[in-house]
């Protein structure tokens, strides 16, 4: 603590923020990790032992390749150096291997790799406006920005604790933003050309650069009133940007389509075999339709209005399951979340183009085709939450509005991810460092909004207090009534259905603000 004072008063302060929170990581390194740290050590094995043209094939332990080809060469270049801390993590058949030495491997493997997203938030930083800027350092936008990425709860706990390679990827993301805010179109097309073929889940957000791409840079020029001027069309321009697509997407694919194995690995990237919804059910539009599936077919049960016996078993008794099946409300197909999810990103994209606002238009865009994607995707997992919150960030030091909006989108959301970490030492840590972040993020950025109005009206207040009570109930009271034998998933279903209500309302009034904002009016050439 002493260093980061000193730091702090000479002026490096972003380097203070880093070494703080490095130094938080290595401390969780003996932390509670899940089975996606067996997922990482298993990919490293297949990638390092195994030749190309089995990557995608390899079956032997349950958790298969299911990454792009960026990120299975990514594991492959950490084997290389792994095979210098324990040999056995590389053998395909040693499943579940956790040595000390492995563990040490991978959790410094994330924290060395986390320099990208350092990077990526520092050039970040250099986008924000700094107008609003206080007297105090703690009151500038930069810091507060650098401190609401630097120190995300939710990256923290799934990168660090659970473990996986969030941080960086997002920093390519971040990187990529900075980019075309930067007015860097070219690299920041290169860049997020780059992070799909490094995780697909990116797709979310696809439409939002495309069309912010093809409106900013292929479109030179702007009419009076802000709207497009049609004959400023440059091919060139849309060229270049389809070759950057082609040219990496040749690199990532090319060697798997010379070995005819596409097929194969699409299969492996979109495995729409998979249920509606996770194991636990993130916090979207879904989760409400299947509790209130299950609360209309208690309530038929009781009525005699359904026959128990023709109701399904994973329906009714184990509560939250991967294929959760339907009782009263129609069941729900891959195709229809695709119409339900494109439905619903339209009106943003639609937005970005009609009723152009910059760069403030394209981050609004893109969250909301990442919040869409999450509200209504298939088979969505918890933690796609932070590919909203994370740009999300960026706005919240700009306005107030905005500011309200990412308060209630991170806390809900970073509560939501809680379930993830469920064994009893890891408990007091993640409400200690989630209740850090939330003061902190809240106290900060009414300070920098202290002028205008209040950032949460009355209901928005006691929507967020009530985090509190659920989680009060969820792990110290259920655990010790009656009903944790018999309705043991009852935790689970009030986590997700709960912060999907704080969520669906983030997404709507960001939409609603969106729609109802006025174009920006005349805008400088591009």
């Amino acid at each position: 603590m002493a260093a980061l004072g000193i730091a702090m008063g000479g002026g490096n302060w972003f380097s203070a923020l880093v070494l703080g929170v490095t130094l938080l990581k290595c401390l969780l390194i003996p932390t509670y990790h899940s089975t996606d740290f067996e997922v990482h050590r298993n990919w490293l094995a297949i990638t390092h032992s195994l030749p190309i043209s089995q990557w995608y094939y390899e079956a032997t332990s349950e958790w298969t390749l299911d990454y792009p080809p960026f990120f299975a060469w990514f594991e492959y270049a950490l084997s290389h150096v792994a095979k210098h801390f324990d040999q056995e993590m590389l053998n395909v058949h040693n499943l579940n291997y956790a040595s000390a030495k492995t563990l040490l491997f991978q959790r410094f493997s994330v924290i060395f790799t986390d320099a990208l997203f350092v990077y990526a938030v520092h050039e970040c930083c250099k986008c924000i406006d700094g107008k609003k800027a206080g007297k105090e350092l703690t009151e500038k936008p930069k810091f507060i920005l650098s401190v609401l990425l630097l120190w995300n709860f939710g990256l923290l706990i799934v990168d660090h604790i659970h473990f996986q390679y969030n941080g960086f990827l997002f920093g390519l993301m971040l990187l990529s933003i900075a980019r075309l805010l930067q007015k860097r179109h070219m690299e920041g097309a290169f860049l997020f050309a780059v992070l799909l073929h490094f995780k697909h889940i990116y797709l979310y957000v696809a439409p939002a650069y495309g069309i912010y791409l093809l409106r900013s840079y292929c479109f030179t020029a702007n009419k009076p009133d802000g709207s497009v001027r049609w004959n400023s069309f440059s091919f060139v321009r849309l060229i270049s940007l389809g070759l950057i697509v082609f040219l990496v997407s040749a690199l990532s694919l090319g060697p798997f389509l010379a070995l005819n194995q596409l097929p194969q690995v699409f299969s492996r990237l979109f495995p729409f075999k998979r249920g509606l919804c996770h194991a636990y059910w993130a916090p979207n539009f879904w989760a409400l339709y299947n509790a209130l599936d299950k609360v209309l077919s208690v309530i038929g049960v009781k009525w005699k209005l359904l026959d128990p016996n023709k109701i399904p078993k994973g329906a009714m008794t184990s509560g939250l399951v991967q294929q959760f099946q339907h009782t009263v409300l129609p069941s729900v197909t891959p195709l229809a979340t695709l119409i339900c999810t494109l439905i619903a990103i339209l009106p943003s994209v639609f937005c970005l183009w009609f009723k152009p606002q910059g760069s403030r238009g394209f981050l609004r865009c893109l969250i909301l085709c990442a919040l869409s994607s999450f509200m209504f995707g298939w088979h969505v997992h918890e933690k796609a939450i932070l590919l909203a919150v994370l740009p999300m960030s960026l706005l919240s030091v700009g306005k107030a509005e905005d500011a309200s909006i990412f308060l209630i989108l991170t806390t809900t959301g970073h509560y939501s991810l809680f379930p993830l970490l469920f064994t009893a030492p890891e408990l007091p840590i993640k409400i200690l460092l989630m209740l850090l972040f939330t003061i902190y993020s809240i106290s900060s950025l009414k300070t920098l909004f202290r002028k205008e109005k209040p950032l949460f009206n009355w209901m928005e207040t006691f929507y967020l207090l009530g985090l509190g009570p659920l989680e009060v109930f969820c792990e110290f009271v259920f655990p010790f009534t009656s009903w944790k034998l018999t309705y043991s998933f009852i935790p689970l279903f009030l986590t997700s259905v709960y912060c999907a209500v704080g969520i669906t309302y983030a997404w709507f009034k960001l939409y609603v603000s969106v729609l109802t904002d006025p174009p920006a009016g005349k805008t400088k050439k591009q």
